[in-house]
């Protein structure tokens, strides 16, 4: 009787190899589901997570005005605000505070047509020449950038550090942003930002006076009602 044919010698180790790479590729499925299970179930049950959830109320148009300035030219500005406050018996390392805040925002200047009489505009008889009499440019309160302002440095005493712990709103900046738009407002003034507003208007209303057929376009501003 013939014996049956043997498979050859290096195939027998397949079937093995085969189950071994099964196993590890059902270790590595097994793994990942076990993490991604794990992630999914600790964002579910974690006490410090946070959902945030935007209930404001619709935007309401309180009201319109009617615009009748020109605005003229804005100027950026910054300042850096160094606001110190000591206690008169303890250290500073103790009790006392020193704020290092940049502020940065922008004035803008105009000139206002509303309050214009009727003697503010004179023609010549030949309707040649034009003359205008504006009041001087004024200046906008500043609007500071949110972006743009900061606090640069803080340094605080032992008793403000604890202080601010137990505060429910220990980074309260207003007065920060108060003095740095004082200090914008006093710079915007002492500045050329009005002088600028006023040649601007004047370009403007020499422009479009010009246009309307006029050879000689007068300007005149005043700094009275």
């Amino acid at each position: 009787m013939n014996a049956p044919p043997q498979a050859p010698a290096e195939a027998a180790p397949a079937a093995p190899r085969r189950r071994r790479l099964r196993l590890l590729a059902g270790l590595l499925v097994a793994v990942v589901l076990l993490v991604v299970g794990a992630r999914l179930t600790w964002s579910w049950l974690n006490p410090f997570g946070e959902d945030t959830v935007d209930r404001s109320q619709p935007v309401l148009l309180q009201s319109i005005h009617d615009l009748s300035r020109f605005e003229a030219a804005t100027g950026n500005f910054q300042v850096i605000v160094d606001l110190e406050k000591d206690a008169a018996f303890l250290p500073d390392a103790i009790k006392g505070t020193r704020t290092l805040f940049v502020g940065a925002g922008g004035v803008d200047a105009y000139v206002d047509f509303s309050g214009l009489s009727s003697g503010a505009l004179t023609v010549s008889p030949d309707r040649t020449a034009v003359t205008v009499r504006l009041p001087r440019a004024q200046l906008e309160k500043p609007n500071l950038d949110n972006r743009r302002s900061y606090v640069y440095d803080q340094q605080r005493g032992l008793f403000d550090r604890v202080g601010d712990l137990l505060s429910s709103s220990p980074a309260d900046q207003r007065e920060l942003y108060t003095l740095a738009e004082k200090k914008i407002a006093e710079a915007a003034l002492a500045s050329d930002l009005r002088d600028r507003a006023d040649q601007n208007t004047k370009a403007m209303l020499t422009g479009m006076l010009t246009g309307l057929g006029f050879d000689k376009v007068t300007v005149e501003f005043s700094d009275g009602p």
